[in-house]
């Protein structure tokens, strides 16, 4: 599997400074480089992982899924192997995105999918987060 983010992208760049943004607790900020990296976005791959960021600011639920659905969607529309990492991760996002708003089934359905690509993750610290954050949020399904 190839590396999941080309650090020279200059949207990677912007999302990159969002997170750094977003541990310093500066949201604002994070907010305007995210928002900046979609605007400028060129491709799928781009607008995947811009849209994945956005997800993270919004004000209510259902703009999370929105933008959580966009993302998965722009994934869908790359046509190599870049984003075959971020799969267990994006329908993760938007399972919960789906339980936040009540919508059980839906949620479940996307945790299933998830846990049907972990094997793409590696064994290392965005592999564990994400797996991690899946077995937590299963357990709240009442799925352990």
């Amino acid at each position: 599997m190839p590396d999941l983010i080309d650090p020279t992208n200059p949207i990677v760049q912007l999302c990159a400074a969002g997170m750094e943004a977003e541990s310093t607790g500066r949201i604002d900020d994070a907010r305007r480089c995210f928002a900046q990296a979609w605007a400028e976005h060129t491709d799928a791959y781009e607008a995947c992982i811009a849209a994945h960021f956005l997800a993270r600011h919004q004000e209510t639920p259902e703009a999370t899924l929105r933008w959580n659905q966009l993302a998965l969607d722009h994934a869908a529309a790359v046509d190599d192997d870049r984003v075959a990492g971020f799969y267990p991760s994006l329908y993760l996002n938007l399972g919960y995105a789906h339980a936040c708003l009540g919508q059980v089934a839906e949620a479940r359905r996307c945790y299933a999918a998830a846990l049907a690509r972990l094997d793409v993750l590696q064994d290392d610290r965005y592999g564990n987060i994400v797996r991690a954050a899946l077995a937590e949020r299963l357990q709240e399904l009442g799925e352990s």
